[in-house]
């Protein structure tokens, strides 16, 4: 399979982790905890080895990629058959806590990271067919976690494996592609109209242990 040249990924920060975004909207590597954890998401190296995909269903080349003027905020514009939308992706920033961190260097700065990638869909004119499929796999896609919802509704999901954890959250219902919740995709669909968002994070990874 082909390989998109590296130049064509987006890059996020929030000054302890990094994110590569692929063109056509998934997330295809990102390493937690830390800068240099085994990765999460690595289809960058091996088209089956974990990604975050979070695109329109019919189209899989955007209209337009851009940062937003002075900030680290990607915004993707897609045009489908049906309608317009776009997808705003950052890495968030937040006020300090009043704890340290250990093992972290903290950035000059008033802002730390949250621990929390999001991604925003908007659509604003016709109608667009929005997907969400996320595929983690630990451990350079060595191991596989066991995915539970959190909380009493279908929009909260955890994934652990080891002392690597994370949360998806958003406004979407998500289900499984598997029958077991071991091993399988995370994945939701929504149909978005005319100034209707809809948002899904995976946040809240665990730090490292001390």
């Amino acid at each position: 399979m082909k390989f998109p040249p590296i130049a064509d990924y987006a890059f996020l920060s929030d000054c302890e982790v990094s994110t590569l975004i692929a063109t056509g909207g998934a997330v295809e590597w990102l390493c937690l905890p830390r800068p240099d954890s085994p990765s999460v998401f690595a289809a960058l190296l091996d088209r089956t080895a974990g990604l975050f995909n979070f695109s329109p269903t019919n189209t899989a080349v955007p209209e337009q990629r851009r940062y937003l003027s002075g900030t680290m905020v990607l915004e993707t514009t897609w045009h489908t058959p049906t309608g317009w939308m776009t997808v705003k992706d950052v890495l968030v920033m937040g006020p300090l806590a009043e704890h340290r961190r250990e093992g972290f260097r903290r950035s000059p700065g008033d802002s730390i990271a949250q621990r929390t990638l999001l991604r925003i869909a908007t659509c604003f004119d016709g109608r667009v067919e929005l997907q969400v499929n996320c595929f983690p796999l630990f451990d350079h896609a060595r191991q596989q976690g066991v995915w539970n919802f959190e909380g009493p509704g279908y929009t909260r999901a955890k994934v652990v494996n080891g002392d690597v954890s994370l949360v998806l959250g958003g406004s979407v219902r998500c289900g499984w592609s598997l029958p077991t919740m071991a091993a399988g995709w995370a994945r939701a669909a929504i149909s978005l109209c005319t100034t209707t968002s809809s948002w899904w994070a995976p946040a809240g990874w665990a730090p490292p242990r001390p």
